[in-house]
């Protein structure tokens, strides 16, 4: 496995900057960048152009990562080549939320037909049900298969984000890549570092990934209620404020939901991912320091999976809320990740609107949100 990445900073300068990878081939493109790049004249072409033979994946972000840290208004180029390992690539577009499932499905029966060892797929971070994306493609797929990667953003802006693949670069399109080979060593880790405060609160209305009321009043009313002044950012503010997932007994069953949009009208909040209809919802915060020891946790969690010899990527996907929080102290998560994996890995990622990951090893993919989720790819 031969890893190279360039970070390109301007988006006229693409072409020189691609330039530099001239003489490298690459089996895998991973491609992550802000808007003013995704939506440059010929940026498709270009990349296209460099690696004829490549496969390209990836999306619009809210901040790139590379081992060098967090930057904004880049876009980084990570070139791949496997010595042992099968890819496979899957697309779809996207018509309404409500047809999320049936997108995982289309996704799952094109990747189905090969014995995958893992899954990486990257989607819009707005209007979409991420969960309901991911069940779509386990339903096909099987549960044992593992799924990681996000859902696009865009600088915090949540109006319309972009993922890049074989058609080029639209807003409505999920791209998928399907991995085999015994040869692929595939490790993942996800964590998230945030604490629950004030009371929980029952989930008395709501339909998939729409939260209508709690404790019988308007969602949105309690929401603003609880955030004060935090109230007037919203639905970006939702970000620094996000709910905890629990059961019908107040036990916290592991997963976070994000406020990616609110309706005055109805009064409701829209999630990053379904909730449980019978279930309870308590908010949470985060200080810098839990966030970093979480980012931490996620990459021992990947380190201690199996791993192969040679160059190695880690696949970052950390949510965009975290990155509101940490401000300027944003680069200690990706150090934190980097102390684990040491200077033969090769890291890229981005800021997203959902992370997508299982909670462990042989455990079932979900959507996760404000986590910081790692995908660790090397080869025997």
């Amino acid at each position: 496995m031969y890893v190279k990445q360039l970070v390109n900073r301007k988006p006229a300068d693409l072409d020189t900057t691609l330039a530099t990878l001239q003489n490298s081939t690459a089996d895998l493109l991973l491609v992550f960048g802000d808007i003013a790049h995704f939506t440059a004249p010929g940026f498709h072409a270009s990349l296209r152009q460099a690696f004829p033979d490549a496969l390209l994946l990836g999306c619009t972000s809210a901040g790139e990562i590379t081992a060098n840290g967090v930057d904004d208004g880049t876009c980084t180029v990570t070139a791949i080549k496997f010595d042992q390992t099968r890819l496979k690539q899957a697309s779809t577009r996207l018509a309404s939320m409500d047809e999320s499932f049936a997108a995982g499905e289309r996704l799952g029966k094109q990747l189905a037909a090969d014995p995958l060892k893992a899954v990486l797929v990257f989607g819009p971070g707005v209007q979409i049900n991420g969960s309901a994306l991911v069940n779509g493609i386990s339903s096909v797929i099987g549960d044992n298969i593992p799924i990681t990667g996000g859902l696009a953003g865009d600088g915090g802006a949540f109006k319309e984000t972009f993922t890049i693949g074989p058609d080029g670069v639209a807003s409505d399109q999920i791209i998928a890549v399907g991995l085999s080979g015994e040869g692929l060593c595939f490790s993942h880790g996800s964590f998230g570092g945030w604490e629950p405060f004030g009371p929980a609160r029952k989930v008395t209305r709501s339909e998939g990934n729409i939260l209508y009321e709690l404790d019988g009043e308007p969602a949105l009313e309690i929401y603003r209620r609880y955030l004060g002044e935090h109230a007037k950012g919203l639905p970006a503010s939702g970000l620094l404020f996000p709910f905890a997932m629990l059961g019908e007994d107040h036990t916290a069953i592991g997963l976070i939901r994000t406020i990616l949009g609110i309706d005055e009208a109805s009064g409701s909040l829209i999630l990053a991912g379904e909730i449980n209809p019978d279930g309870y919802l308590r908010l949470m915060h985060a200080s810098t320091d839990k966030l970093v020891d979480g980012a931490e946790t996620a990459a021992e969690a990947a380190a201690n999976m199996p791993q192969g010899a040679g160059q190695s990527l880690g696949i970052l996907v950390s949510c965009v809320g975290r990155k509101l929080v940490m401000g300027d102290r944003v680069d200690e998560e990706v150090e934190a990740v980097a102390d684990v994996f040491g200077n033969a890995s090769v890291l890229s990622g981005f800021y997203s609107y959902g992370e997508i990951s299982p909670f462990a090893a042989g455990s079932s993919c979900k959507l996760h949100n404000q986590t910081m989720t790692i995908t660790f790819l090397s080869e025997t």
